[in-house]
């Protein structure tokens, strides 16, 4: 083996890694709110969770991509350590995938179909088709499918480089004696370990290993024990992405890592065992790509099929490991290892925006109440809700930013769009919650009491206050860009509800029937509900045109308020009618 051999393999290895990784990032990316869909589907029964996780990692081709993502889910509170057992175990076996599309390198024969399924013959085409598709076509999924093929295609063109570079091994006595050493189980399992540590991929590792096997060299005996390690291996990610979460996360991590230790224990035991008995005649056999497919993929179904009954002990072992401390641990809002699945890390915030927007929707209704009736526990949980959604909002901007600038789709991209233009919003809603919560402890520490005439006109606008907030929140929460549209009309009308009670107010204070500092109590309380209103048209604003792939809040209120349609002027007038003040009294109408 000279230079050019060696030059050979070092770029076969970058290609084979390169499109390892663009395929495995596309299919992730174009997996999107499928993998979501999946994912969501918790459950405590083991099997269901084992079929789950074969799935995901089946779809993304990565078992360190699927239970980065079960740690980061545990971290953030959204799944249990007992649901995690089944779903890693699935993930091992959904790995195995990528070793049977990877043994097609090694396809012999000289029929036209044995050709066909050879790299060498289709990689070429998909490259061609998957350039196509990324280069000339418009169409974001269309693309997305031409860098699947692209990153395919250079992954085989890189294990067909390898295994070219790497014939030349089989006349070098000493490779042959390096895999005769690793015969020895422990030296065996110890190098595959380490190159999978290394690379951080066992898909990788194992086509690394069917790459060598063109060689010849390698036997069964020397291949099983690195094909053993290479599943150990493949643990360290999950294991290095637990650093700084929670303990219920590290405990994931440490499940992972005691299925593959003590299935590969297991598995050497009654292997080695039984060839000391009746002596497997396969084992000094020459293992080709398909063979470690082979063995590859026996490990991985013996071991679930072994510890799958034994997913509550797993679980134990690793509590064992990571016992409680005295202090609980606070869950941690969302997990940035998301970050690394965009599809998965939008959903969440958008289910944390949720719970924001419901909590700012709470605290104006309570503090709407509390106006009128005052309760001091209802005054605390007002002022504690604030602070939560404070922490929403502070978690969620830093959050949504770092997400910005990874790769998302463009419904990803929207939907990130929406929550960065709306937290804000909502923000501002909790704000006006905590000044009608100081109105309110100034009018019950005063005594102070409005007329008859006042409530009765507070009792309107605040019947249309509460619409307009409950209309926005489900609006949000639902995405429904219907009820969006009937937020504007309705802010309208508040907005002149607004005006009339000021003029009303006006005519009561000229005719002696108010005080001045009633007036300010007022003016104070119509003030918030004004801007509670705006704030609810700037929510219902962002989810239309963010749908329309544009973002003009004065733009697109401009121009639907000069081109009011039949349809615009309906809804406004059905507002007017729903909500009208009671006659004003001889005595208040203004002089």
């Amino acid at each position: 083996m000279d230079l050019f051999n060696v030059l050979a393999l070092m770029g076969g290895l970058a290609m084979f890694l390169f499109g390892m990784d663009v395929m495995g990032k596309a299919l992730e990316k174009q997996a999107g709110n499928r993998l979501q869909a999946i994912l969501s589907k918790l459950t405590d029964n083991p099997l269901k969770g084992f079929f789950l996780g074969l799935v995901v990692t089946a779809i993304i081709q990565s078992s360190s991509a699927t239970t980065v993502m079960v740690v980061g889910f545990v971290n953030s509170g959204l799944m249990q350590l007992h649901q995690t057992v089944g779903i890693i175990m699935g993930s091992n076996v959904g790995t195995t995938v990528t070793s049977w599309i990877l043994s097609l390198s090694g396809l012999q024969g000289d029929s036209f179909w044995v050709k066909l399924m050879k790299p060498s013959s289709f990689a070429p085409f998909l490259a061609f088709v998957g350039i196509v598709l990324y280069m000339f076509v418009k169409s974001e999924k269309k693309k997305g499918i031409g860098t699947i093929l692209l990153g395919f295609a250079i992954l085989m063109s890189g294990m067909e480089t390898m295994s070219s570079a790497v014939k030349p091994l089989a006349d070098v006595p000493q490779f042959t004696a390096l895999f005769t050493m690793f015969q020895n189980p422990l030296l065996g399992v110890l190098a595959g370990a380490l190159l999978t540590a290394i690379i951080q991929s066992s898909s990788a590792s194992v086509g690394i290993l069917q790459a060598l096997a063109i060689t010849g060299s390698i036997t069964f005996g020397s291949a099983i024990p690195i094909i053993m390690g290479q599943n150990i291996g493949t643990c360290v990610t999950a294991l290095i992405s637990s650093i700084g979460a929670n303990k219920n996360a590290k405990r994931a991590a440490m499940v992972h890592l005691y299925f593959n230790v003590i299935g590969v224990t297991i598995f050497l035991v009654a292997f080695y065992g039984l060839n000391g008995l009746i002596h497997f005649s396969f084992v000094d056999q020459t293992v080709t790509a398909a063979g470690i497919a082979v063995v590859h993929s026996v490990f991985n179904i013996t071991a679930t099929a072994v510890l799958l009954p034994f997913n509550r002990q797993l679980e134990k072992l690793a509590v064992l490991t990571i016992p409680d401390g005295k202090k609980p641990e606070t869950v941690q809002l969302l997990d940035e290892r998301l970050l690394a699945t965009p599809a998965v890390a939008v959903e969440r915030a958008r289910a944390l925006t949720d719970r924001m927007a419901d909590a700012a929707r709470t605290g104006l209704l309570q503090a709407m109440s509390l106006t009128h009736y005052w309760d001091k526990n209802l005054s605390d949980r007002i002022s504690a809700g604030e602070e939560e959604i404070d922490r929403y909002e502070d978690v969620l901007g830093t959050y949504l930013v770092k997400l910005s600038s990874r790769s998302l789709t463009i419904a990803d991209s929207h939907a990130s769009s929406v929550l960065l233009h709306t937290i804000g919003d909502f923000e501002r809603i909790g704000d006006h919650a905590m000044n009608l919560r100081k109105t309110a402890i100034e009018i019950h520490e005063k005594g102070l009491q409005f007329s008859e005439s006042a409530v009765a006109e507070l009792d309107v606008l605040e019947a249309a206050i509460q619409e307009i907030v409950q209309r926005t929140v489900e609006a949000f929460i639902h995405e429904n860009l219907e009820d969006a549209e009937k937020i504007e009309p309705l802010e309208q009308v508040v907005d002149e509800l607004v005006r009339e009670m000021k003029a009303r107010h006006i005519a009561r204070l000229q005719n002696g029937e108010c005080t001045m500092e009633l007036g300010f109590i007022l003016s104070d309380l119509l003030n918030n509900y004004e801007r509670v209103a705006d704030h609810c048209s700037n929510i219902a604003v962002a989810l239309i045109e963010v749908a329309h792939d544009s973002f003009d809040t004065h733009e697109y209120l401009g121009k639907m308020k000069a081109e009011e349609s039949e349809d615009f002027k309906k809804r406004i007038q059905k507002y007017r009618d729903r909500y009208v003040f009671p006659p004003m009294t001889e005595s208040e109408e203004i002089k």
